[in-house]
């Protein structure tokens, strides 16, 4: 099966490499795209400059695809992934998060070739971090991650992926017709978290309390 993937960008990237890129992003070393090429957009524009939006068609056959945002996972595993990569303020309360989802939410990304989850952007971590600090419920977490214009990241992980992937073009972007509409979506989402009121939702502390396991239903 092909699939049309997206990567935005400064530059157009008609060759991508395996083993480059920086090993602190969201879901670690990989090459970074999206199946929405307006994602890609405003991955690519700054309040300064536009960028390009390079296209590719990936041959997914025999591949192993891990799809995050599916059914078969809950945010939680997201989390988990994300905690793996990228560094939170290591207070206790995180730590004791931390060691909880690494417990019951682990699984083996690192035999995976590809990787699809949300977009950790500035918001969507600090909505994580919120949640892991106990300040917001799962429940509001999952809608407002759910809900969020960043989208989800499909990240070619191996190899055998990087040999699958074919360049079919690119087209120009400009950052007045992306950067304004990334940022106000960002603050709205940030607000309503801010706005919230979930007293009756499923916050970590209680999670880890009842040590509530991957396949309990509340999570899905």
């Amino acid at each position: 099966m092909n699939r049309n993937i997206y990567h935005g960008s400064k530059t157009i990237i008609r060759s991508p490499k395996f083993g480059t890129g920086w090993a602190y992003n969201d879901f670690g070393l990989g090459f970074y795209c999206c199946e929405n090429p307006e994602n890609a957009a405003e991955w690519a524009a700054s309040r300064d400059s536009g960028g390009f939006i390079s296209a590719y068609m990936l041959d997914c056959s025999g591949l192993r695809i891990i799809d995050l945002c599916s059914s078969q996972y809950s945010l939680l595993h997201w989390l988990y992934v994300l905690l793996m990569f990228r560094e939170f303020d290591p207070s206790g309360r995180i730590r004791r998060a931390k060691e909880y989802i690494s417990k019951e939410f682990s699984l083996d990304y690192q035999a995976s070739d590809c990787i699809i989850g949300y977009r950790a952007d500035n918001s969507n971590f600090a909505l994580a971090a919120d949640f892991l600090n106990g300040k917001i419920s799962y429940e509001l977490l999952r809608s407002l991650i759910a809900e969020s214009s960043a989208g989800r990241q499909f990240v070619l992980k191996s190899n055998r992926a990087f040999e699958r992937i074919l360049y079919t073009g690119y087209e120009t972007i400009r950052s007045s017709d992306y950067y304004p509409l990334s940022v106000s979506a960002e603050l709205a989402r940030m607000k309503k978290a801010k706005e919230a009121r979930d007293d009756k939702g499923l916050y970590i502390t209680q999670m880890i309390e009842e040590d509530i396991k991957s396949y309990d239903t509340r999570l899905r």
